[in-house]
């Protein structure tokens, strides 16, 4: 049985922070376009989608490109001319949400499903891979059995998020930024309302709950899942942020490459690397030093989390940091803290104050002693975090991590032709040959020497592995270093040609629907959206309310996590009436409506009706 290959993807938001998720150990980059990438602040010149995949592919690593919004039937000209210019510049696949890109006339670039297709079912795996979709991303909120079974159901390879910050909606079925602010999530304009803080309300407008994030979730991290996760068919593991700085990319790559190798090593007889290259990090990676509303694994392990289990940042939708300690003592701006922590100028603390969370930054630290930037009045036992680290950031900063390709040289004289073969880890081999005229039996051993020559690659992103020297001839140090500059040309040719992007797979007209009727949340907003569909068997009832008015009471968004829960009233435990059976959101005038479907553990949210008075 062949071994499945593993791929770590990162995200950047433009082609430097790309090319240094490369450099740190990505397999494959995603990012966007200049134009219909679900994110509008992270978009890109096709030139520099260009310079990246010249990089990655250098490394047998992979570019994708985010063409994942909805698209209106004005733009799809635009949309199909945009494609063929990203396939020119070597992308080696899109991400896409909208069905009508398999209607365009494009080049046969490989497909992949974005998270926005809100993929959590068998046959909705099914149905994508029929339509020629190579590799699918599945929901974040799946178990591991519920990935399982996708995998078993489909021949594509699946993606998975595992680290990241998190939407509270399945991703593509929350259109309450546009229903409430005209700003659109299927088009990368999110006004993250799930973000702000809210007032919980009974039908008589009795406040229950005030001024929390009730909709505001933790970051994910699925560090301790991934051998599980690639057991139940997991093949590319998805680093969210394509909004992040290059230091959190650098850090998160580098951790992650770190523990999937260990896994791979541990597991070659079934899993393989996707790419080629080692990066060897100078500095610690460490997640809980990146920006992190604190951690949770969401639904991977339990489906119904009935246990008490926290997912939501209730108080704060900032980052939380690292704890590091309680407050001994507190004088004005003078503060010691019991902590095994080294806390250095420059660092930014942070701790809770009654419903806020306050924090202020390190001037100095002297005997023990931190000096803040302002007077504190901090109880004794109080928790700190630490919310910037200024010395794990300088050294992230400073970091020279570099990525080599390994390569193994025989140096030989064949006939009049003085030669040197060399052969990588991508499967190139090549033989570079000079003439051997003038050259003379060395009088003492030259071999040690050689070697020193033909390993002065520090330009270049190889690094001399196993070296064989054949030949007894003295090589002038100048012959020995152009017949190495030359081979390496000739490694990266052969690389540049044998490099080849893998084309989309064949539609199957004759695969049924995933469903036979497509509502609102469906996101169908153009012609050939709903032309695919009905080829396929389905008709369409709603259009995305992008184009078409949102109904009543409809609901705008669509969450495994449930308020209920997560406040201890879960309606299928005997806390059920710590709340009252109908709850309201408010923030300043807008009004949801929160409706459980207990039967499915699943949450709508709707704009709500005036509420009635007592």
């Amino acid at each position: 049985m062949a071994k499945r290959q593993i791929e770590l993807l990162a995200p950047a938001k433009d082609a430097a922070t790309a090319i240094d998720a490369i450099n740190f150990g990505a397999d494959a980059v995603y990012m966007g376009a200049n134009r219909f990438g679900a994110r509008a602040l992270a978009g890109n010149n096709v030139s520099d989608l260009a310079r990246v995949a010249d990089y990655a592919h250098k490394f047998n690593a992979k570019l994708y490109a985010t063409v994942n919004t909805i698209i209106y039937d004005d733009e799809l000209k635009d949309v199909e001319h945009l494609i063929t210019d990203l396939y020119n510049a070597g992308v080696d696949a899109l991400i896409v949400q909208d069905m009508s890109i398999l209607r365009l006339d494009i080049p046969p670039i490989e497909l992949h499903s974005s998270t926005q297709c809100d993929l959590r079912t068998p046959e909705k795996a099914q149905f994508l891979s029929s339509l020629g979709f190579s590799q699918l991303v599945m929901a974040r909120e799946l178990s591991l059995d519920e990935i399982n079974a996708i995998h078993k159901a489909t021949d594509a390879k699946l993606e998975a998020f595992i680290y990241g910050a998190l939407c509270v909606s399945y991703s593509g079925r929350c259109q309450l930024s546009y229903a409430t602010k005209g700003r659109s999530a299927n088009r990368g304009e999110c006004s993250q309302l799930c973000r702000m803080p809210y007032d919980l309300i009974d039908q008589y407008g009795n406040e229950l709950v005030k001024g929390r994030h009730l909709l505001s979730l933790r970051d994910l991290n699925q560090s301790g899942h991934l051998l599980e996760m690639m057991d139940s068919g997991v093949s590319s593991f998805k680093i969210e942020g394509r909004l992040k700085d290059s230091n959190y990319v650098r850090n998160s790559v580098a951790y992650f490459r770190r523990e999937i190798d260990s896994i791979l090593e541990a597991n070659a007889d079934r899993y393989v690397r996707s790419s080629c290259g080692t990066s060897v990090c100078d500095f610690v990676p460490a997640l809980e030093r990146c920006f992190n509303r604190s951690y949770t694994n969401y639904f991977l392990t339990e489906r119904n989390h009935k246990n008490g289990f926290k997912m939501a940042s209730l108080i704060t939708p900032k980052s939380l940091g690292e704890k590091i300690g309680t407050v001994n003592q507190c004088r004005g701006i003078r503060l010691s803290i019991d902590t095994n922590r080294t806390i250095n100028n420059g660092d930014g603390l942070s701790y809770f104050n009654g419903e806020n969370f306050d924090g202020f930054r390190v001037n100095k630290v002297e005997n023990g002693i931190i000096f803040a930037n302002a007077p504190l009045n901090l109880q004794q036992g109080t928790v700190i975090y630490r919310t910037y680290d200024k010395q794990h950031d300088d050294s992230i900063n400073k970091s020279k991590t570099e990525r080599k390709i390994e390569i193994k040289a025989t140096l030989r004289v064949a006939g009049n032709s003085l030669v040197l073969d060399l052969t990588d880890e991508r499967g190139n081999s090549i033989s570079c040959i000079t003439d051997t005229e003038g050259l003379e039996k060395s009088k003492s051993d030259q071999k040690v020497r050689q070697r020193e020559t033909l390993a002065k690659l520090g330009n270049t992103i190889y690094t001399l592995g196993e070296c064989e020297i054949l030949t007894d001839a003295f090589i002038p140090a100048s012959v020995l270093s152009q017949l190495r500059r030359d081979a390496i040309e000739l490694l990266d040719k052969a690389q540049n040609i044998t490099y080849r992007q893998e084309l989309r797979k064949s539609e199957d007209k004759s695969s049924p629907c995933f469903t036979k009727e497509l509502v609102s949340a469906d996101n169908v907003a153009n012609s050939l959206a709903k032309s695919l569909y009905v080829d396929h068997g389905a008709s369409v009832k709603e259009y995305a309310i992008e184009v078409a008015k949102a109904k009543p009471e409809q609901p705008l968004m669509h969450t495994r996590y449930c308020i209920r829960r997560e406040l201890g009233a879960c309606k299928k435990s005997g806390s059920a009436k710590a709340l009252p059976d109908k709850i309201f959101l408010r923030s300043g005038k807008t009004l949801l409506a929160v409706n459980c479907d207990c039967s499915r553990c699943e949450m709508f949210i709707t704009l709500a009706k005036k509420r009635h008075s007592r």
